[in-house]
């Protein structure tokens, strides 16, 4: 695990500190944007400035972004598609405390999931 002084370097540089990240995080679990999915966690949002707010948040505690994907369009409305963006990262840390977070107030779906 980092130590606070690395914690805080690795926030300045991703331009959020740590618990200001963590905060944000924890928002998009009980909003069903955020889930856990082996060592993954799983992002879907319909806004792609939420996928760098994403980015910048999982810099901050240390973790890594791996892939942004458009993974379709959903109907916004009776008139208007949009794209959804689903990014996947990973924190280092096997036992990070945002899992624990997840598994109190999160779910295994997000709020666009399809399957009933």
């Amino acid at each position: 695990m980092n130590t606070l002084d690395e914690q805080f370097e690795i926030g300045v540089k991703a331009g959020i500190l740590p618990p200001e990240a963590q905060k944000k995080m924890q928002c998009w679990i009980r909003s069903r944007h955020l889930i856990c999915s082996g060592n993954f966690f799983l992002f879907e949002t319909v806004d792609y400035g939420a996928v760098e707010r994403f980015s910048k948040c999982i810099a901050a505690l240390g973790g890594t972004l791996i892939v942004v994907e458009p993974v379709g369009k959903i109907w916004m409305g009776g008139h208007r598609q949009v794209i959804l963006y689903q990014a996947k990262a990973s924190l280092h840390t096997p036992h990070h405390v945002l899992k624990q977070y997840w598994l109190k107030y999160g779910g295994f779906r997000t709020r666009f999931d399809e399957r009933v």
